[in-house]
């Protein structure tokens, strides 16, 4: 007798679990013999993330009353407008390195070019350094040689400079150049016209210099006419006198006789 309630709870938990098994599986069943839910209540749950109220439409009632009233509603929709991009920490960072990778670029293309100008300027001094001073040889059709007449005008400076020495400065300034000059223009004297000819071009882009220039090439020219013709002049005198003389010789001659 004292050990009766005991059983009877024994008996119950097992018969409790039996009850809960069987409606399990009698609903399990019902739901996966269906086709669909017997009503739309699946579909007229509203999606906790959607922010537009379900519609339903319903057929119009000038129908035949036999017609079953059926409830259409739409498939759950997604946002009605998207959410607005917000760009990430590692986004920003991008745009930052992609800003600095094109200034860098646009640096380097810089760079690049004034290399390029540099090196292009050098080239073309050097040709025109090399085309100026194969201007200034003598035409090969020509007997002038630059080489030995170079050393007679290096000689006749020495000369001009050794003579001056014990003078003033401003001959031993000057004459060393006069003699210089004079010489290459008398042993190379087509070397010296395009020596003269590419100074003169140089000259030209200072007009107070060329005009000076030419001041001093009249007067040099005027001084140069002038000696020559008192040059002249002596000259005939001097022949004049001898031509005079001779004839008083043979007139003095003849009387001798």
């Amino acid at each position: 007798m004292a050990f009766r309630p005991l059983l009877r709870q024994r008996a119950l938990v097992p018969a409790m679990g039996a009850v809960a098994g069987a409606g399990a599986v009698f609903y399990s069943a019902r739901e996966l013999h269906a086709e669909e839910p017997s009503s739309n209540s699946y579909w007229n749950r509203k999606p906790i993330y959607d922010d537009i109220p379900l519609s339903s439409t319903a057929p119009s009632p000038s129908k035949s009353s036999s017609t079953t009233t059926t409830t259409t509603s739409p498939l759950p929709s997604t946002h009605s407008s998207e959410t607005p991009y917000r760009p990430t920490p590692t986004d920003r960072l991008a745009v930052q390195m992609g800003h600095v990778r094109l200034a860098l670029y646009k640096q380097a293309i810089k760079a690049e070019d004034a290399v390029n100008s540099a090196l292009t300027s050098t080239l073309k001094l050097e040709h025109s350094f090399t085309s100026t001073v194969r201007s200034l040889a003598p035409p090969k059709e020509s007997s002038e040689k630059i080489l030995p007449g170079a050393l007679y005008v290096l000689v006749a400076t020495m000369a001009g400079s050794i003579i001056t020495r014990n003078r003033n400065v401003l001959l031993r300034a000057s004459i060393p150049a006069v003699i210089g000059v004079g010489t290459a223009y008398a042993v190379i004297p087509l070397t010296m016209k395009n020596v003269g000819d590419l100074a003169w071009t140089y000259e030209e882009r200072f007009p107070a210099v060329a005009e000076a220039h030419l001041q001093a090439k009249a007067r040099v020219q005027k001084f140069v006419d002038t000696g020559k013709a008192h040059t002249s002049m002596t000259l005939g005198m001097v022949q004049d006198k001898v031509a005079e003389t001779r004839e008083k010789v043979e007139d003095w001659v003849k009387k001798g006789r």
